[in-house]
């Protein structure tokens, strides 16, 4: 059994209801490669309408939670929260929120623990910055940032997708070359398979995230270890549709 290709829409802070309903009328008429595992990174406030309104065959996202059930902390919500309102997956460690909100490692490696607990398949996303890139620390700094992630994970990787995002691809209009992308995915897989395990290594989906559209999807899409996207402003667009069908 190969790998399912997962595309992930990571609406980030956009959309109202207006916008909503036609991302969603038009995933509805698509048609979507029924192959292919759709999820929608919805921003707190409209995750209850859009699992409302969703068809069951699409997955919905908080685009971000807190490492505990409840308690004092304004403006966070939790994996029981999420759940409570219907939907299923959360997006962790984005860029956005380790570069705006400083977020850390271990602090990304708690929230992934208490998500996976609390029954919430998790996209946890890591890359490097362009300084990185160009310092030649590419491997280092995403083999860092899974690490963090392993003991977090623990025996639940059935329930993670990892994201590779070049955080200098990330809304910049560049994109990784499919050579780029798939040379990380595979650098990424095989540490996998030395320091967590071969089984894992084969059967962990790695996503691409950077500026992924309608026109580069396809050529990334061939790339043997790339198995999905995540999708930032494209998937507010109808071209998403041509994205999740991106390997037919």
């Amino acid at each position: 059994m190969g790998r399912k290709f997962v595309v992930g829409g990571n609406w980030k802070m956009n959309g109202d209801k207006n916008q909503i309903n036609e991302i969603i009328n038009n995933l509805k008429k698509g048609p979507l490669d029924p192959n292919v595992e759709v999820v929608l990174g919805i921003p707190a406030i409209y995750l209850a309408y859009v699992k409302s309104i969703v068809p069951e065959n699409i997955g919905v996202a908080a685009q971000n939670c807190w490492k505990v059930a409840k308690g004092a902390f304004t403006g966070e919500i939790s994996p029981a929260m999420i759940k409570d309102v219907g939907a299923d997956w959360v997006i962790l460690g984005h860029s956005e929120r380790r570069t705006i909100f400083g977020e850390k490692d271990d602090l990304i490696a708690e929230k992934v623990t208490h998500a996976l607990e609390s029954g919430l398949k998790v996209i946890a996303c890591i890359g490097e910055t362009l300084e990185e890139r160009e310092g030649g620390k590419t491997e280092e700094v995403v083999f860092r940032q899974t690490k963090a992630l392993v003991p977090a994970i623990g025996d639940k990787w059935a329930n993670v997708v990892l994201a590779y995002e070049p955080v200098w691809a990330i809304g910049t209009g560049k994109t990784a070359s499919p050579q780029q992308a798939q040379e990380v995915h595979a650098s990424l897989r095989n540490w996998i398979s030395s320091n967590v395990s071969p089984d894992i290594a084969s059967t962990v989906r790695i996503q691409y995230g950077g500026s992924v559209t309608g026109a580069n999807a396809k050529e990334l899409a061939a790339c043997p270890d790339i198995d999905g996207f995540l999708v930032g402003g494209a998937s507010l667009k109808p071209e998403f549709v041509d994205i999740v069908n991106a390997t037919k």
